[in-house]
């Protein structure tokens, strides 16, 4: 991740400064809520993709700031209404918005962002990225219905659970990368190469965030440990150990998850039963296996160093530990 950090330094700034002047508003609390939340850290992930994509792309303009304040403009709304959802309390090892401020709060300023994101994009004038980025959001609104459907299913496939990642989570990676190849004009060939390796780098993420909510250390994840399994999230580690486990172990899991409050034992034993059968290594492979992909569907670009940037960054999707 280096090699982008390095290549989009000076960037990656102007991107914080466009972010904190779109957060204008003559409501404080809009402002302090947006700034709590941004100086909470996190790894910029979409913008840092949008703008190498873009540069792989040939592009050289100032675009790509603004538009990289949008995409993190609409993550950051996702997340405020994501911790209300989800009843969470942390947020990258801070108090979460919504245990600060109120529920109502995030929520409200959350559709802010939402609706301030759309008014820069108009504003920008740029139909083909309107369109990219507003069909994103409606498939983002699809997978948090079809995840709060999905709790407490102990039925729920690779597949169904793959569903709710690419619409939830990844369908935004897709659409920032596929911003920066319209940005730089690229051919149709590779406007869908980036689309679609976007879509796979984001369910890659999102595999190996759902891995590290049952082993990471809580003070670098930055939320609690289980708290997936305690919001009766399905994910991949334990679908995996469902699909492979007794009937007993089965019948354990699924009072587990039905449970209004997750114990310490409880967490333990869905945990081993995790490990018993491997759960984390499957779900590892797979996100290895999406950035594999990935990668390939790239070679319709030349490598330089913004290519390789960009594989680097794949790389740390699977390897991170926070």
């Amino acid at each position: 991740m280096e090699k982008a950090l390095q290549l989009l330094h000076d960037d990656m700034q102007l991107v914080t400064a466009q972010f904190r002047k779109d957060l204008d508003s003559d409501v404080s609390l809009i402002r302090k809520v947006g700034e709590y939340v941004l100086a909470s850290g996190g790894k910029r992930i979409r913008p840092m993709l949008l703008l190498l994509c873009a540069r792989m792309s040939g592009y050289r303009g100032n675009k790509g700031v603004g538009l990289g304040s949008v995409v993190e403009f609409i993550h950051t709304a996702t997340l405020l209404h994501d911790d209300v959802v989800d009843s969470a309390v942390l947020r990258r090892g801070s108090a979460s918005a919504n245990a600060v401020w109120g529920n109502e709060a995030s929520v409200l300023v959350g559709d802010f962002l939402f609706a301030k994101s759309f008014s820069i994009m108009v504003r920008d004038g740029n139909l083909e990225i309107l369109k990219v980025l507003s069909d994103a959001t409606t498939m983002m609104a699809e997978g948090e219905v079809l995840q709060l459907i999905s709790t407490c299913d102990l039925d729920l496939t690779l597949e169904r659970y793959l569903d709710v990642v690419r619409n939830k989570t990844a369908v935004l990676i897709s659409a920032a990368c596929q911003c920066g190849g319209i940005l730089g004009g690229v051919s149709p060939e590779q406007e869908d190469a980036l689309k679609e390796a976007g879509m796979e780098l984001g369910l890659a993420f999102q595999l190996m965030d759902d891995a590290l909510d049952y082993v990471a250390d809580e003070s670098e994840f930055g939320k609690a440990k289980g708290h997936d399994l305690e919001e009766g999230k399905m994910t991949l580690p334990l679908i995996e150990a469902v699909r492979r486990c007794t009937e007993e172990e089965r019948e354990r899991v699924g009072e587990i998850i039905e449970e209004e409050e997750l114990s310490q034992d409880d967490l333990e034993y869905v945990v081993a039963l995790i490990e018993k059968y491997d759960g984390i290594g499957y779900t590892r492979a797979k996100a290895q296996e999406f950035v594999a992909s990935a990668k390939e569907r790239l070679s319709v670009f030349p490598m330089g160093e913004e290519k390789e940037a960009l594989f680097e960054l794949a790389d740390y999707i699977v390897s991170r530990r926070k």
